[in-house]
């Protein structure tokens, strides 16, 4: 059995001891999981048993698991602490965690997580807040070892024993003159196989990437992915070695940019609770579904204004789903694949033209062939060739303006600064219906009235 399904059989069992009422296994289970598991169950349960779970979740723990909860399942559970509780919950957290932590808390809470900081810690703290949560400054922690180039292999090792222990996720020590500007970094590795007598300057990798403080989050991660890194030094405009960023902190930006891709599409907020109350989750909701209300009162337009031909061809009413939805899914493939390469920096105004005629040529070809089998369909289902060219036709125009509309609207959105996740399903999906519709009914009101 694997780490996952032991991991999923356990909170499956927690799950039923908590319909079952049987509380008290229930908080044994619940000792042995890991915070971003309790996180997990949290997320899992409806309110009511989600304020039984979190009574029972170790308090020297609150704060590790607060990191691991969506936006609104965090929120939800602070509202409802008190400030003692919420200053015990930020104690001994690393800075890059606090400061996630601290801007969501009230102001006195903040004031007063503060105060319990000893000088050093407050500054490092205050340090990571003056950055935006989603740049290299928010994500950075301070807590940082460095060493000079000028000492020597066994001299860091002594060093490194003095102290104990290192940061978490630390594989290598960035290297700093006496003015503390950064000159690269020395693995681990290095460090410990290497030649006592050698100096740190002889081993140096003056190629590490720095990372500028006011670099976006989506950047950074770009930057680990194509590197593999573990960890980054942040470095100001000065050169001075600021803090660094680790792997665990890029995670989250992935992972939290995954599920803004998947949840804009549909109108949702990144971390929707599913198990929020019926009025938030209806609120929410209302935005995005009057939006489609509208484009489809648009294609309903398009419609009307062919009234007197499906009246008398009624035939192309049964077909009208057809055309829309085969542009709308071939649309959508298009958009999905333009919203990624835009999110990986693959995609450029430079390179769009090329991906324009690519996709049309691909929207082109794949119509010619679902044409052939749509037409082919209509000729035994209405036993009339006039109906299955008009729909054939309807089919391919349909399919190209959807590979035109799926590359220049995420394009567009971009240019403007408008997140294409968030709004080009709908123009896209406005688009095709309207397009189909005028297309298929025009081409009727044309060759069949």
């Amino acid at each position: 059995m694997t780490d996952l399904s032991r991991k999923e059989l356990q909170l499956e069992a927690l799950r039923s001891a908590l319909d079952g009422g049987a509380l008290r296994p229930a908080q044994r289970m619940l000792t042995g999981l890991h915070p971003a598991e309790i996180a997990l169950l949290l997320e899992s349960v409806p309110p009511r048993q989600r304020e039984l779970v979190w009574n029972m979740v170790d308090p020297q723990l609150e704060g590790d698991v607060l990191l691991e909860l969506s936006e609104g399942v965090r929120q939800e559970l602070i509202e409802e602490m008190d400030t003692e509780e919420l200053v015990a919950a930020a104690e001994g957290m690393e800075v890059d965690d606090l400061a996630d932590l601290v801007r969501e808390l009230p102001e006195t809470v903040t004031m007063q997580v503060l105060r319990s900081m000893d000088q050093r810690d407050r500054e490092r703290l205050r340090n990571v807040l003056s950055w935006p949560e989603d740049s290299a400054g928010g994500l950075m922690n301070t807590d940082t070892v460095s060493v000079r180039p000028d000492v020597s292999l066994e001299v860091v090792l002594r060093y490194l024993r003095m102290r104990g222990e290192l940061p978490s996720r630390t594989d290598s020590l960035f290297v700093v003159d006496r003015d503390d500007r950064y000159l690269g970094t020395i693995s681990l590795t290095r460090i410990i196989t290497g030649d006592p007598e050698d100096t740190v300057g002889d081993s140096l990798d003056t190629e590490a990437p720095r990372i500028e403080p006011d670099m976006p989050a989506h950047d950074v991660a770009q930057l680990f992915q194509e590197r593999d890194l573990v960890s980054a030094a942040v470095v100001d405009s000065s050169g001075s070695l600021v803090g660094r960023i680790t792997i665990d902190d890029v995670v989250d930006v992935i992972r939290e940019e995954a599920a803004h891709e998947v949840m804009s599409m549909a109108g949702l907020k990144d971390e929707e609770d599913l198990f929020a109350g019926i009025v938030p989750s209806t609120r929410r909701r209302l935005l995005w579904l009057g939006i489609n209300l509208l484009t489809a009162f648009l294609a309903a337009a398009v419609v009307k204004n062919f009234e007197a031909t499906i009246e008398k061809v009624a035939a192309l009413a049964a077909l009208l789903p057809i055309v829309a939805s085969m542009g709308g899914i071939a649309g959508t493939q298009t958009v999905t694949l333009l919203i990624r390469g835009l999110a990986l920096g693959q995609v450029q105004w430079s390179n769009a033209r090329w991906l324009l005629f690519k996709e049309i040529a691909v929207g082109g070809l794949n119509g010619l062939i679902w044409a052939a089998v749509v037409g082919a369909v209509t000729v035994v289902w209405f036993g009339t060739w006039q109906i299955a060219g008009i729909i054939a036709a309807a089919m391919l125009i349909n399919l190209l303006a959807a590979a035109a509309v799926g590359v220049l609207v995420p394009l567009a959105l971009r240019r403007l600064d408008i997140d294409p996740a968030l709004s080009a399903g709908v123009i896209l999906t406005t688009f095709t219906d309207c397009i189909g519709f005028a297309t298929l009914l025009g081409l009727g009101a044309i060759f069949l009235t």
